[in-house]
């Protein structure tokens, strides 16, 4: 009788044994179809982002292009009314009408270079306001430029993240406190952080790959700017980049370190620029 009460205690404990596992199992598929979830909700708000800021650069160009167009037209008009006054006194009304139209091609450039003179303070100021508050300490992880008309700020993953991790650092806190004061001043420019990294594959139970890590990684950014120091959320987007946008060599320990890092982009909204170079300026005075 002992031998088989043994038995029945055996058999209890493998089937208890068996119980935990599968809850553990259940527990992390669970875990994994939420991150999966939320990856792909970060890369359709990226690719969104992405749209509106490829958008705005297109902008700018064609801002600069108008105003060249602009420039040469006044040039082909001046020929004009210069070959009008050499050849004859008589057509004094076709010498108004182009006295006018060089007068208003005129005023319509200097509204456009007034226009891009403006974006390009906005982002100049903004830019010195933040080098300024950052210490040397910080600024060997913070590097700001301005290109064609939008401000990146390019933040090394020593400084953001735990090693291999998406959780944001003790000692990031000081260092986004002041980014995230900046993009508060400037509250009509939206702000997309977009996370990159090496391409040395990722060894993590829950991050599927290098694509995984970018998109989680910018998400902690974007919380941590939300919750932690009060950016609007209705401004701010999550994207990630994985190891697809080097700026360096990934055969040298320097070039992926320079290639893990994360992007706060900060440009204008899209409607109010095109809004600013749409408005012609008045001519009829």
């Amino acid at each position: 009788m002992r031998p088989f009460f043994f038995m029945g205690i055996l058999v209890t404990f493998l089937l208890f044994q068996g119980c935990v596992s599968n809850k553990k199992y259940n527990e992390l598929q669970t875990k994994y179809d939420d991150l999966q979830q939320r990856g792909k909700d970060l890369n359709k708000k990226y690719q969104t982002s992405q749209q509106e800021l490829a958008g705005s650069t297109t902008r700018v160009k064609s801002l600069e292009e108008q105003i060249e167009a602009q420039r040469q037209n006044v040039i082909s008009l001046q020929a004009a009314l210069d070959k009008c006054l050499a050849t004859s006194n008589q057509g004094n009304v076709n010498i108004s009408k182009l006295v006018d139209e060089i007068n208003s091609s005129n005023k319509y450039i200097q509204h456009l270079v007034n226009t891009k003179n403006k974006s390009d303070s906005l982002n100049m100021v903004l830019t010195n306001n933040l080098t300024r508050s950052l210490s040397r300490e910080e600024l060997r992880d913070v590097d700001v430029k301005v290109l064609k008309g939008v401000v990146y700020i390019s933040l090394s993953d020593n400084m953001l993240y735990k090693s291999g991790s998406y959780e944001i650092s003790s000692t990031a806190g000081e260092t986004l406190s002041k980014i995230a004061k900046i993009i508060k001043d400037y509250k009509d420019y939206d702000v997309l952080i977009e996370g990159n990294t090496d391409n040395v594959p990722i060894s993590q139970t829950n991050i599927r790959n290098n694509w995984d890590l970018s998109a989680l990684r910018a998400s902690s950014v974007v919380q941590a700017l939300q919750s932690a120091y009060g950016v609007d959320p209705k401004r701010l987007t999550a994207g990630g980049r994985g190891e697809y946008n080097p700026v360096a060599t990934n055969s040298t320990d320097a070039g992926r370190s320079k290639n893990r890092r994360t992007q706060i982009i900060i440009t204008p909204k899209l409607d109010q620029f095109m809004e600013l170079i749409g408005k012609a300026p008045d001519t009829t005075d």
